[in-house]
């Protein structure tokens, strides 16, 4: 199905089921900072269900994630992420760019949590057989825009046993000295998530940088061990 076909029936069909009571509740929950429709999470994925997409292939999808990202309501954000998870297997190399592109734009935490996620889906695919990806997420962990540290900074969640922790404690040590909430909300997120793989570990690594990690940080990364503080 062509991008622009695909859009306008998502479009018509999302808005159609609009409940703006709703839709303020969200954007007050998010500062303001976006409109909203006024669907949850369960709602708006059905209503795209009901839309009988099949898979996209590699350009159609792109270009729809990119004409969501440019809609006004949040909604179609959320889409696209849930468009790119789905297909995360047909994503290349070359659009680990424009993850990091639509990380910088209409940016928050939800938007940029969910491109973590499909990036450490295409990084764990890849890893192996294209060093080039991890490389990129050496740059993303010095890049000036504070989201796109943040994803390279989580993009290991899940990985358990895979985890590379020579990075994962090296970008939180990397990212220590900064202020940003998000950041150091992400420090201690990663951390906390390789505990329950490697929970010995985490606590040593804490515990040997404690003048480095900030107290939210070692808070998150020991939330289940905290005999350790």
């Amino acid at each position: 199905m062509p991008h622009n076909t695909a859009l306008q029936a998502l479009q018509h069909t999302l808005l159609s089921h609009a409940n703006p009571q709703k839709a303020q509740a969200m954007a007050d929950y998010q500062r303001g900072q976006f409109a909203f429709i006024g669907l949850s999470a369960p709602e708006r994925r059905a209503l795209v269900k009901s839309l009988g997409w099949k898979k996209f292939p590699r350009t159609e999808l792109l270009r729809l994630v990119q004409a969501c990202w440019e809609l006004p309501q949040r909604e179609f954000q959320y889409v696209a992420v849930d468009l790119l998870a789905a297909h995360h297997k047909l994503l290349q190399t070359e659009d680990i760019a424009l993850l990091l592109t639509l990380a910088q734009q209409r940016s928050w935490w939800d938007s940029v949590d969910g491109l973590a996620g499909v990036m450490g889906d295409l990084l764990r695919r890849l890893r192996d057989t294209d060093a080039t990806v991890i490389a990129q997420m050496d740059a993303a962990i010095q890049h000036e825009n504070f989201w796109v540290r943040r994803i390279a900074m989580l993009h290991q969640l899940g990985w358990r046993k895979a985890t590379d922790t020579q990075r994962l404690f090296g970008y939180a040590l990397q990212l220590s000295h900064e202020q940003e909430f998000f950041i150091r909300k992400a420090i201690g997120w990663a951390l906390r998530d390789y505990a329950r793989e490697a929970p010995e570990a985490v606590r040593a690594f804490v515990l040997a940088h404690r003048d480095q990690l900030s107290p939210l940080s070692q808070r998150e990364a020991l939330k289940h061990c905290a005999e350790a503080i």
